[in-house]
């Protein structure tokens, strides 16, 4: 048995153990072999000399970051202490490499081990389908990503589509022009680019067309050049549609595809086009497939908790 003790030189142990020690009890959740005892700014450590001696090298990388950062959260915990790769893909700092700058001055990052996949897969493939639950930043990595080509003139354009599903609507039946039914579908897409492009210049793009976005329909019978495109919610693309949207791609462009298959709107789940699309096209050379998962997720703490019940729901259902 060996101990090691740990002294936390000028840091608030109230903020880096979290709330209630949330962020104490995901280390030790890492490392439940080790007896981890937390008494001020002491940690007092035990456990066989090996599982000390990882622990060890991993706690100060942590240490270390939240010095350079001054914060700590759970997704940063997770990204130290995911497994060996990724692991090594944290202490060579690739979770540290900022995507773009946001329109606040704030950096805008990968923050999960599958959004540093993402970021890092981008790099070597031309299309790129990104699929998980809703919260896990693929939507919002993909547009930094784009943000970050069109600023760097790796593009000339950015064009973001989602199928327009109606998700217990009928489009028929909201009020508006054909736009104004749009609008809604669309949000959350204009929501990304105001983070990270300033008002004026975000509307002086979308005028000159430099941006453009629009439903999944308007692609139809277009070339796609010079372009990083994403498509969202791609789960509700039928099989034809998203054949039509991949045939799209041109000369120079970077496809992005993100959605997840446990929120399907389509008459019949069968119908999706992504599920299709993640099973023909996972062999191919520049495709990249990347799977997230409830660690990936970002948003409030009780999301993960929700999908998780979900997910659980889904594989036991109720008997009749």
């Amino acid at each position: 048995m060996t101990e090691l003790l740990i002294f936390l030189e000028d840091i608030d142990p109230v903020i880096f153990y979290g709330t209630n020690n949330s962020l104490l009890d995901k280390i030790r959740g890492f490392f439940p072999k080790i007896k981890i005892v937390a008494r001020g700014n002491e940690l007092k450590c035990m456990g066989e000399e090996r599982e000390i001696t990882m622990f060890a090298e991993k706690f100060n990388e942590i240490l270390e970051y939240y010095q350079k950062y001054h914060r700590l959260e759970e997704q940063d915990i997770e990204k130290y202490f995911f497994d060996d790769a990724h692991m090594k893909s944290a202490s060579n700092g690739e979770f540290e490499e900022v995507i773009v700058f946001g329109t606040s001055g704030k950096p805008i990052r990968a923050r999960t081990v599958n959004q540093v996949n993402l970021v890092s897969d981008y790099k070597t493939n031309d299309l790129i389908i990104a699929e998980g639950p809703a919260g896990t930043g693929k939507t919002y990595t993909s547009i930094a990503l784009a943000v970050k080509a069109l600023k760097e003139r790796e593009v000339k354009k950015i064009i973001l589509a989602r199928p327009a599903v109606e998700a217990g609507e009928r489009l028929g039946f909201l009020p508006g022009d054909m736009k104004e039914k749009l609008d809604p579908y669309l949000q959350p897409l204009y929501d990304a680019l105001h983070d990270m492009i300033p008002f004026k210049k975000l509307e002086t793009w979308i005028e000159d067309g430099t941006v453009q976005i629009a439903p999944l329909a308007y692609m139809r019978g277009r070339t796609l050049e010079n372009a990083c495109v994403i498509l969202d919610e791609a789960q509700n693309a039928t099989i034809s549609q998203l054949k039509m949207f991949l045939t799209r791609m041109g000369i120079s462009s970077k496809f992005i595809m993100t959605g997840d298959t446990t929120q399907i709107d389509l008459p019949k789940r069968s119908e999706s086009g992504l599920l299709q699309a993640m099973r023909i096209l996972a062999q191919i050379d520049g495709i990249s497939i990347i799977r997230f998962d409830e660690r990936d997720i970002v948003r409030h703490k009780l999301v993960k908790r929700i999908v998780r019940a979900y997910e659980k729901e889904e594989n036991n259902p109720p008997s009749p």
